[in-house]
């Protein structure tokens, strides 16, 4: 059964984006999954009469994304090449890296699910916790425009890679970044490990733990190995480079 978001719920998650929605409809609807959607009895206040799931949405933030990434990376490296450039984009657009973002607006709290989602986990999984961040930034767009977009996106998502991790935006990917970053110090190459399984065979979730010489270093979750693999690798780095004195 559908029911709407309740003020408090609103009031929270507007707390955390530093900002107050003119129309609390965007924001349910950016919430909302096609899983729950699917569940939903007719809803009057819909023009459609059935509640409106956040893909469509989720359709204009990717574009809104990626012109605010894109904007940002040409103002703060101005003598990085367009390919270093678009690398860089890719990374920051990642599902990894917005899952983060998602999680540091504790998005997954708001989420309106099926029954189905509910019971797998999928207030956490990265994916889903990627298009509800773009889903989200979209409402913003439409509801506030680019500038309350634009701070958004630079609060939970550019801060941290743009300043002190900014070097690692420019490796080909996160276990050859790890991989390279290890080998400079003379340390030995960094071991990924399968540490859980979750969920059913269609729709796993992979946790994977990475470690240099029996030294655990990260662990993190995606939808398959290679994405927790990237996942792991990426909290390593950035671990790594927080603590240790920058070469460039």
């Amino acid at each position: 059964m559908w029911e709407p978001m309740i003020q408090s719920e609103h009031a929270e998650l507007e707390k955390a984006l530093g900002y107050h929605f003119r129309n609390p409809a965007m924001l349910e609807r950016a919430l909302t999954h096609s899983s729950r959607r699917a569940e939903a009895k007719p809803d009057p206040s819909s023009d459609q009469g059935v509640l409106r799931d956040n893909e469509r949405l989720e359709f204009l933030g990717d574009s809104v994304l990626n012109l605010l990434v894109a904007e940002a990376l040409l103002q703060t490296f101005p003598d990085w090449t367009e390919g270093e450039l678009s690398k860089a984009r890719a990374r920051l657009v990642s599902a990894a890296y917005l899952a983060e973002a998602a999680r540091r607006l504790r998005l997954g709290n708001f989420l309106r699910l099926g029954r189905g989602e509910e019971k797998t986990g999928g207030r956490d999984k990265p994916t889903m916790l990627a298009d509800a961040f773009e889903a989200v930034l979209a409402a913003l767009f439409l509801d506030g425009g680019l500038d309350v977009a634009r701070r958004v996106v630079h609060q939970t998502l550019l801060e941290g890679p743009l300043s002190e991790a900014a070097h690692l935006l420019r490796q080909p990917d996160f276990k050859s970044g790890l991989q390279e970053f290890l080998q400079q110090r003379g340390d030995a190459a960094p071991v990924f490990r399968v540490v859980e399984e979750k969920g059913p065979d269609h729709r796993k979730t992979f946790v994977v733990e990475v470690s240099v010489e029996g030294q655990r270093l990260a662990s993190a979750s995606g939808s398959s190995k290679k994405e927790a693999e990237q996942a792991a690798a990426r909290l390593a780095l950035e671990e790594l480079a927080a603590s240790s004195p920058r070469g460039d």
